[in-house]
């Protein structure tokens, strides 16, 4: 039944029964209190909310989702740790951007792979490509490693590779094995630099008992040192064990906490020219020397003491040497790597001289000229960088890429040579150096 009234003021009323005025009445103070939560509960959100929403602690995947790119450098903490740069200096950006569109460049193959770390005083001995306790998963490393590794906590950087033709220096690498003060002890006139692999005890122990034994030559010191990195795969610890031994005993080894591989030799030349500035300023010359080679060290040394002793390099130098472009070469280098078409003089890794002022040069050089892994390409490099000619030797049958058939009088008339896989080192040394007449 439907009545209707008015009400004091004239305004029409309709009640239903039970009636429709409880009901407005409902609906009208509903809305003022969801007007009034929603007011309240506004105040109490910015009252508790974080102010500072950009903070890098707040969240994990903030963290993640912007450590690849530039712009967030400047909110980072001075307390975090930093990725150090890579040798290419290629920024993170960088890094990143060539991962994702799957570029060849930053994709790392285990043969022959790159290795790097930071301090030594975490340094288990290496078993993968990328740190020294904990073995690469993929053969790629991947955009995550990259974006989550400083967050985790770990005394080794995240590895970024320079590339497939690039090795990563300039880069903080530490001695573990040195000598610092046996230059400043013998002061030698030349030291001799060996590169050889970590387990190859053999031919150390050849060379010390052959030409590395001789000490003092036409009244010059000589000192003989072996630079070496790290080993990789099974027995790696049994070998630094061995290694730490050997040093006790022979006080003549440098080794450097990087991965000893081909593609490394560049590192390992470098830091030989790190370690020669830092600790053999005095001695007058240096030759890098492969452990395959018979050096007539007399020789080398009657031919140093007629030369400049600054600025000088030498050794079997080549010129106009064409840049191989077979993929199959074990020297190649695309044109995107190294486009011109012929290289600047360098002198051939399996022997060369330095006078003991490069070495700094060198090393200075370094820091404007990417790295490529073949290393007395590199070294050519930096010399036309800072715009020093190579010496030719006085003699070009001083130095020999190919093996001399041995024969006493051939071998009086040399400085280096390479030798036969199957040359009896020892019997050619008995041989070489018994009395009598060369020729």
């Amino acid at each position: 039944m439907l009545k209707a009234g008015l009400t004091k003021n004239g305004q029409s009323q309709s009640m239903m029964d039970g009636g429709t005025l409880p009901e407005r009445r409902w609906c009208t103070w509903s809305r003022r209190h969801c007007f009034l939560f929603l007011l309240l509960a506004t105040i109490l959100f910015f009252c508790n909310t974080n102010p500072n929403p950009m903070n890098p602690d707040w969240s994990h995947k903030w963290w993640k989702m912007y450590s690849g790119t530039k712009w967030w450098l400047s909110f980072k903490r001075p307390t975090q740790n930093k990725i150090p740069p890579t040798t290419s200096n290629v920024s993170v950006t960088a890094a990143v951007s060539t991962f994702q569109t799957g570029s060849s460049q930053f994709k790392i193959k285990r043969g022959p792979p790159t290795y790097s770390q930071t301090k030594m005083g975490s340094m288990a001995t290496m078993t993968s490509l990328i740190t020294a306790a904990t073995p690469l998963g993929s053969e790629d490393v991947s955009l995550e490693t990259l974006q989550t590794t400083e967050s985790k906590p770990s005394t080794m950087r995240p590895y970024v590779s320079p590339g497939l033709y690039f090795v990563e220096y300039p880069y903080e690498y530490h001695f573990i094995i040195d000598e610092p003060e046996k230059c400043k002890q013998k002061k030698p006139f030349l030291v001799l630099v060996v590169p050889v692999a970590p387990h190859n005890k053999k031919s150390r122990d050849i060379i010390r008992s052959t030409w590395g034994g001789e000490s003092l030559v036409l009244g010059k010191t000589v000192t003989l040192f072996f630079l070496l990195g790290l080993h990789s795969g099974r027995g790696a610890e049994e070998i630094q064990q061995q290694l730490l031994q050997e040093s006790k005993v022979h006080q003549d080894l440098i080794q450097g906490d990087f991965m000893d591989c081909y593609k490394n030799l560049t590192i390992k030349t470098m830091m030989m020219m790190e370690w020669l500035d830092s600790r053999c300023r005095t001695a007058s010359f240096a030759m890098k020397i492969d452990s395959d080679m018979f050096l007539n060290v007399h020789n080398l040394i009657n031919m140093l003491l007629g030369v400049p002793k600054t600025n000088y390099m030498t050794g079997l130098v080549a010129h106009q040497g064409a840049v191989l472009r077979d993929k199959q070469s074990k020297w190649y280098l695309p044109e995107n790597v190294f486009p011109e078409a012929q290289y600047p003089p360098y002198a051939l890794g399996l022997g060369y001289v330095v006078s003991l002022d490069l070495p700094k040069k060198l090393v200075e050089a370094s820091r404007h000229i990417k790295a490529v892994y073949i290393e007395d390409v590199y070294l050519g490099l930096c010399m036309r960088h800072m715009g020093i000619m190579l010496t030719d030797p006085p003699d070009w049958n001083y130095f020999h890429i190919f093996p001399v058939q041995y024969n006493r009088c051939r071998f009086s008339r040399i400085i280096a040579t390479t030798t036969h896989a199957t040359t009896d080192h020892m019997w050619v040394w008995k041989d070489f150096k018994r009395p009598g007449p060369y020729c």
